[in-house]
């Protein structure tokens, strides 16, 4: 009997597993079928349904990521990020927490004020009151635009930390475009109008405007379709990403010449200081820096006046009328010159140097140069060219000096003479020979002096290095001569002795821009600026290469309406050294590694950094790379820096130098990579 009964329950358990299998073959029959039907039978009917939703809904632009700027030494400068717009919902499908708001009002009014800082605490309160007695949905919290960084900081203050759905609190992002090394050659980098057109970017000014074609992209359209009672997005022709740019700039050699130059202007508060640092053979401005007083002691790089700006050269231009004068030998090293007592009378009017009263009454020509003597230079070309002041004319083309450079940045400015105007007389021949009646852009005259450092021949000033993209380099930009050769091997010899002799002859002008530890040549320039019949003020320069035997790099220091006694040498010349220094020291082939511990290192607590110790040098910029956000935001604060943000994750790179010298209230920008 108990045999017969276990038979009959394994039959009913049997019989119990083939109807869920039958079940189940049926269920994934009707599937099956359906999937067949659908796809192969009712094809047509389904695709035809399809389209004309397509067809009837809205078409949207679909915005292309614009591209990126870098520098020379692979430093993202220029790129595009979300910001953050806060609101609150305050009404919440009507049921707003307002007991559990009101218990955290003031703590959050206090933390609003000091990380917005657009507001004082008791502002916010009455702000956030006001949004709650609104009942609005779309309350807005500040007009301030915050980073990512802030939005994740401020969505845990408190209240807001509970959560969107309880506090109401929300974002909409916005693409701005972002400088990750602030005003850093901020002019010649440009700007954009980030929504031009249909959510199209637009440059507005320097390489951004240059290349905008490259950078902008191309849009694409989509629409939104209703598909089983949800809505979805469907591209149709997908956007095309700009390309990214890769300039001259060096962020190092930038930083540097950014640095001395405001330094500078702390001193003698120009209404316009310039600087530009070139490789010699290649043409590649490594550096460039604008910065335009607003009258009230603050600059800024209003517009690109290196470029742009003609001014009068003063006596940098005597290096090109000694030029041309050798080269049509109308006088050698050796030419003697009366100068007498520093004043030379010609038609009437007064020549005067800046020595008048004096010095030596009889020089050779190379002392009219290292001296920067007006006498002595007038003398040269009324002797060769009075008669014939064409032909000097033709000799300033010949050499270069007012060839238009046609650079790549908008709105450069090209030479201007009084020759063939109604301004033209006989006192604009000599007065010409010392670089008045005359106007150049500062980066005419550099790219002239980097030709006489670049054995001759005379490249094209140029900013864009490459065309990427992704890792893929699209186009790369070739040095270019204008002119191969400015003049003979033999006037090359005697205008670069010449050049260095100006700076390291005891009574040299360029004397100021002496270094003993890089050779510089160069020559100074001071120019009065006439206006309403007298001197209102003056243009004063320093143009020149280092090393001077071997010139990699050349640059200018050119200064506007400086205050105090004018000088090319002790304005421009010690900036100029102070730079050359600052940028051989980085060609150095000293190994960090190898040197002694300085005795003023500081260790801090240690932090996570790829195995290393971190260590801070009082004043320098301390090696943040491969940390961890909090860990080098504690570091670099404890240094005295003001730091940015930019991503997640890990330090990829940091926008300043490790051991370079922090100046007051500096910022750094530290890029992160998960």
């Amino acid at each position: 009997m108990e045999v017969n009964k276990n038979n009959s329950v394994d039959n009913s358990i049997q019989v119990r597993y083939f109807i869920v299998i039958g079940l189940l073959l049926i269920i994934v029959g009707g599937i099956l079928w359906n999937l067949f039907k659908v796809t192969i039978i009712e094809r047509e009917k389904w695709l035809n349904t399809l389209m004309k939703q397509i067809n009837t809904s809205n078409e949207v632009v679909v915005s292309p990521n614009r591209g990126n700027i870098y520098s020379s030494d692979g430093k993202l400068m220029s790129t595009t990020l979300p910001v953050y717009k806060l609101y609150i919902d305050f009404k919440l499908g009507n049921a707003y927490p307002k007991e559990a708001f009101m218990d955290a009002l003031d703590s959050l009014s206090l933390c609003l004020s000091k990380k917005l800082k657009d507001r004082s605490q008791a502002d916010y309160k009455k702000h956030l009151l006001q949004g709650l007695n609104s009942k609005s949905t779309e309350f807005k919290l500040s007009s301030k635009k915050v980073s990512y960084v802030d939005m994740r900081e401020i969505q845990q203050f408190p209240f807001f930390r509970l959560g969107r759905n309880k506090s109401g609190l929300y974002t909409k992002e916005e693409l701005q475009r972002h400088k990750l090394f602030g005003s850093m050659a901020d002019r010649t980098l440009g700007n954009i109008d980030m929504y031009y057109w249909e959510h199209l970017s637009k440059g507005k000014t320097g390489i951004e405007f240059i290349h905008d074609s490259i950078l902008s992209g191309k849009t694409g359209l989509g629409r939104n379709i209703k598909v089983g009672g949800r809505t979805i997005f469907v591209i149709s022709q997908k956007p095309v990403d700009g390309l990214d740019i890769v300039t001259t700039i060096d962020t190092r050699i930038q930083d540097i010449v950014e640095k001395e130059l405001r330094e500078k202007t702390l001193a003698f508060r120009p209404q316009t200081a310039i600087a530009i640092v070139m490789e010699t053979k290649t043409g590649e401005v490594r550096a460039i820096t604008n910065l335009v007083s607003n009258g009230s002691g603050v600059y800024s790089e209003i517009k690109n006046e290196a470029v742009s700006g003609l001014y009068e050269p003063g006596s940098t231009f005597k290096t090109a009328t000694m030029m041309v004068a050798l080269e049509d030998t109308v006088c050698t090293p050796t030419t003697t010159l009366q100068r007498g007592n520093g004043i030379l009378v010609f038609n009437g009017k007064k020549i005067t140097d800046h020595n008048a009263g004096r010095g030596p009454t009889v020089i050779t020509a190379e002392q009219a140069m290292w001296y920067s003597s007006n006498v002595g230079m007038a003398r040269i070309v009324l002797d060769g060219y009075e008669n014939n002041p064409e032909k000097f004319i033709r000799g300033l083309y010949r050499v270069g000096i007012l060839d238009s450079l046609n650079i790549e940045i908008s709105g450069a400015g090209n030479p201007k003479t009084t020759w063939n105007t109604l301004r033209w007389s006989k006192q604009s021949l000599p007065r010409m020979s010392y670089g008045t009646e005359v106007q150049l852009p500062p980066i005419n005259t550099l790219a002239f002096y980097n030709a006489i450092a670049n054995d001759g021949k005379l490249v094209r000033p140029i900013f864009t290095k490459a065309i990427r993209d992704g890792e893929k380099t699209v186009r790369t930009f070739e040095t270019e001569a204008i002119v191969e050769k400015i003049c003979s091997e033999n006037t090359l010899r005697t205008i670069r002795q010449m050049l260095k002799d100006v700076v390291n002859q005891p009574d040299g002008t360029g004397k100021p821009a002496h270094s003993d530890a890089v050779t510089i040549a160069g020559k100074t320039g001071t120019a009065q600026i006439i206006a309403g019949g007298g001197v209102s003020g003056h243009n004063v320069s320093f143009c020149g290469y280092f090393p001077a035997d071997k010139p990699k790099y050349s640059c200018i220091v050119f200064m506007h309406r400086p205050q105090g006694t004018p000088s090319g040498g002790n304005m421009c010349g010690t900036a100029f050294k102070a730079i050359a220094e600052k940028i051989y020291s980085l060609e150095s082939e000293i190994k960090v590694s190898e040197m002694k511990a300085d005795s003023a290192l500081v260790a801090v607590p240690q932090v996570k950094k790829t195995e290393k110790d971190i260590k801070i040098q009082d004043g320098l910029v301390p090696n943040v790379v491969g940390m961890g956000a909090k860990d080098a935001i504690f570091i670099l604060e404890r240094s005295g820096l003001n730091v940015r943000i930019a991503g997640r994750g890990r330090v990829e790179r940091q926008s300043l130098t490790p051991g370079q010298r922090i100046t007051k209230g500096q910022s750094i920008t530290i890029t992160l990579k998960g």
